[in-house]
């Protein structure tokens, strides 16, 4: 696995920053790999977890199209939260290409975790990537927060006779509001072995800067865009001058760049707005919005892209 350097500063779920393991103790890592179908809440359990932005997050199916990786430091830890796209039926090659990057993950990490919407019934896909899934491996009933007490009862009962994984942990959790997730976090970490220390200690994700900005503008997008529009949109830089930078945003059809312009070009507007909050002061955001047609098919443009 890859694990160029490259993240910010951390302290998620109150853990204090790492200042390395006690002299009479080995150091422990590992690299914990999160699945699941599109919008049960993957990106937001890690961003949770590590205290810090790691993945966008929006109501559009596949706002994650790549692997992502979180670092969480503790005392003589090092935990590394590989997000990954959801898992779906894909229809174009990008769809396949992201689930091939999700399933991936699966044979290059320590421990695996399939996240589920508890609110919602276990379906095919869910019981596909139970199958998938090493002994061991973890069960996370997320969005616990839409549930009575009895409805989670219910759920669980129904995840443990219908997700068959040897010897799998269940944990209830709400990645929205936090419950239960130091509990999840705590097991998580006491399954981790000896290792070295993969990320510097200030390090709280590993992506480069270029692609990390270009993710925020897809953000800004998907939140202010139409629903029929998400899968449409793809961002990249094209230039990175700081404090000048320059994000060009692909869409499939001139009706599509309409609707990522705005009346005005107030879509346009606000999302770079939004987008700056998150740069240093004196950042210059520029976007261009190009017609590539078809892209999600063409396997040139997906490579181009990074996906």
């Amino acid at each position: 696995m890859d694990r160029p350097p490259r993240a910010s500063p951390i302290r998620g779920l109150d853990h204090p920053e790492n200042t390395g393991a006690p002299n009479d103790l080995p150091f422990r890592s590992g690299f914990i790999a999160v699945l699941g179908r599109p919008n049960v809440g993957k990106s937001t359990f890690v961003n949770r977890i590590v205290g810090e932005k790691v993945s966008i997050t929006a109501k559009s199916p596949n706002t994650t199209r790549t692997q992502l990786r979180g670092v969480l430091h503790g005392p003589g830890f090092q935990a590394i939260f590989v997000d990954t796209p959801g898992i779906h039926k894909p229809r174009t090659p990008l769809g396949e290409r992201l689930n091939e990057a999700a399933l991936s993950a699966l044979g290059d990490v320590d421990i695996c975790i399939l996240i589920i919407d508890a609110s919602k019934p276990i379906g095919v896909l869910e019981r596909s990537i139970a199958r998938r899934l090493p002994r061991e491996s973890v069960i996370v009933l997320n969005k616990i927060d839409r549930l009575n007490r009895t409805g989670l009862l219910q759920q669980l009962a129904r995840s443990a006779d219908e997700l068959t994984v040897k010897d799998a942990e269940y944990f209830p959790v709400s990645a929205r509001t936090g419950e239960g997730m130091t509990e999840l976090v705590s097991y998580l970490t006491s399954r981790l072995t000896e290792g070295p220390r993969f990320y510097e200690e200030d390090m709280v994700r590993d992506t480069p800067e270029p692609f990390y900005v270009a993710e925020l503008v897809r953000e800004q997008l998907l939140i202010r865009a139409r629903e029929e529009l998400p899968h449409a949109i793809a961002c990249r830089i094209t230039e990175w001058d700081w404090p000048y930078i320059a994000c060009e945003i692909l869409v499939e059809r001139e009706s599509q760049k309409a609707i990522v312009v705005g009346r005005g070009g107030s879509v346009l507007k606000d999302a770079g707005i939004a987008v700056r909050q998150h740069l240093p002061p004196g950042t210059y955001l520029s976007l261009q919005v190009r017609v590539e047609p078809n892209w999600q098919k063409r396997t040139d443009v997906i490579e181009r892209l990074g996906y």
